[in-house]
């Protein structure tokens, strides 16, 4: 199904020539009326009437369209073709605008306001009466789908949310091809996501291949994010070709693992960053003892044997090592 446009902006001039139909018309009626008093022919009478009923019929083919906005037109089941762009148009009146997805409201931009119905009340029953507004919004709207749980590569659990924006580039194929556009999108990004998380770790792990080269990477979900949502665009514009829908980007909201082992991965995060951190320690306090023995001979200060260095050595990565600060203790004696 192939988009058609349709349409020509000449609402205004309709709507002007047949106001004026309906006023002649009217005051056709008039003098027909005292023509046929007058024992005249009724002729005048009943083309009036004719012409002032069939006025009516020619109103509901005047269509009016803000800017991004569209409108799917058919005529008795068949399509003939979308009217686009803001003005006032007039088309087929025995045509009706279609739009499965009118009453359908997701997470997103633009359905509380632009796609939703709208609802009068009738005071004789009192009862609603829903009249849904098909036309179509050609803007560019933001899908926030609900939180996900996944597995990820190493089997961990995690919790991701995502933004898509999308738009409507084929109004017939979102129409006709799918039986509902919102919906059919909203799957296919659930499904996108869980094809492309599983692929990745949330931390970098040693031994796994995201990119599918063979080859060990350090990609991940936390570290590579421009790089996963890129991947998931692709994968939601692969999947929703078909209903004429353009993925303009791909965000992550929301990422973390789940309730239930969080608490134990924040522990493996904190040992792992006092490890980091003691690591660096030592090595900053090597250095520093290196740097206090090279001195102390370059200046012949004091001759220090090995067992004397040893010691020297200990002392000094004991207090810069240490958490606490150093309490020193005056030895008067020897080591020998």
């Amino acid at each position: 199904m192939q988009e058609k446009i349709i349409g020509k902006k000449i609402g205004m001039q309709v709507m002007i020539i047949t106001i004026l139909v309906m006023i002649l018309s009217v005051f056709g009626l008039i003098k027909g009326g005292e023509m046929m008093d007058a024992g005249g022919s009724p002729a005048l009478f009943i083309v009036c009437i004719l012409v002032f009923t069939a006025s009516f019929f020619v109103l509901p083919g005047l269509k009016v369209l803000k800017p991004q906005e569209a409108l799917v037109l058919t005529l008795f089941g068949k399509y003939v073709g979308t009217i686009k762009g803001d003005g006032f148009y007039f088309v087929n009146p025995f045509c009706t605008s279609f739009n499965p997805a009118a009453k359908t409201k997701l997470k997103q931009s633009g359905d509380v306001n632009s796609s939703s119905p709208v609802v009068a009340m009738n005071s004789a029953s009192s009862q609603e009466i829903t009249v849904a507004n098909n036309k179509i919004s050609l803007k560019v709207m933001t899908l926030n789908n609900n939180r996900q749980k996944i597995n990820d590569c190493l089997g961990n659990p995690v919790e991701i949310g995502i933004a898509v924006m999308w738009k409507i580039v084929d109004t017939a194929k979102a129409v006709f091809n799918v039986d509902n556009y919102k919906e059919y999108l909203s799957l296919q990004c659930d499904s996108a996501v869980r094809q492309i998380v599983k692929i990745y770790p949330y931390d970098v792990a040693p031994n796994v291949d995201t990119t599918g080269d063979g080859k060990a990477d350090e990609g991940s979900l936390r570290g590579s994010s421009e790089e996963v949502v890129e991947r998931i665009r692709k994968e939601i514009q692969a999947r929703v070709d078909d209903a004429g829908i353009e993925i303009v980007e791909a965000r992550i909201t929301y990422l973390a693992y789940a309730p239930e082992i969080a608490a134990v991965m924040l522990q493996r995060q904190q040992a792992s960053a006092i490890i980091d951190a003691r690591k660096m320690i030592v090595d900053g306090a090597v250095g520093m003892v290196e740097m206090a023995l090279e001195r102390l001979e370059q200046n012949d200060l004091i001759k220090l044997d090995n067992e004397r260095k040893a010691a020297m050595v200990s002392n000094l990565l004991v207090v810069l090592c240490g958490n606490h600060d150093a309490q020193p203790v005056v030895n008067s004696g020897t080591l020998y």
